[in-house]
């Protein structure tokens, strides 16, 4: 094929560092995600998808990359593969033209249920700890910044005269946050 060769990165996270992936591999465009794989309603994935055009190669770091999900997968790839565009995926050493090979779309379909196994088990490990946490009576999602007692002294303070930088200041909380999250206690930030 005789077209340019596109990357495809994605990591499920904003700290999560997408170097390793393709890395050595020279690429014409590179298209990048920070989201989960359990669909493909990603912007990087939609632009990629709509840059490729015939003769042109998709470098996939693994298949767990591209989707998450079975379905997603084998539709993802079948529907590349006939407008002419190559699949290749690095870490598994696969690469798919749409020239049948029953081999190949058997490890396909056999990698990508073990991906859509593996997020599967994911969530239902995150469920039984959300779950463990409740029942421990641990608190979950973020915590409150302030005191019911330290927003009424803060609201007592400001109607004495003190600013919100300084009770901000002192409280150890943006300005904003206090504007945003206890607006009942220090007004609206002055226009």
């Amino acid at each position: 094929m005789s077209g340019q060769h596109v990357g495809y990165v994605r990591v499920s996270s904003v700290d999560q560092n997408l170097a390793r992936q393709l890395d050595g591999v020279s690429l014409d465009e590179r298209f990048e995600d920070k989201a989960s794989g359990k669909d493909t309603n990603r912007p990087g994935l939609e632009g990629c998808l709509k840059h490729l055009r015939r003769g042109d190669t998709l470098h996939v770091h693994s298949m767990d990359r591209l989707a998450r999900s079975l379905a997603d997968l084998l539709r993802l790839v079948k529907e590349l593969t006939e407008r002419g565009v190559a699949v290749q995926f690095h870490k598994e050493a696969l690469t798919f033209t749409g020239e049948p090979n029953p081999m190949q779309d058997l490890q396909l379909a056999v990698m990508g249920a073990v991906a859509e196994f593996e997020r599967s088990m994911i969530k239902e490990r995150q469920r039984e700890g959300i779950a463990a946490a409740k029942a421990a009576g641990k608190h979950l999602g973020r915590s409150k910044m302030l005191t019911p007692e330290q927003v009424k002294e803060i609201k007592e303070r400001k109607a004495k005269g003190e600013t919100v930088k300084a009770l901000a200041v002192e409280f150890g909380i943006s300005r904003q946050s206090l504007y945003a999250n206890y607006p009942d206690a220090v007004g609206k930030p002055a226009a």
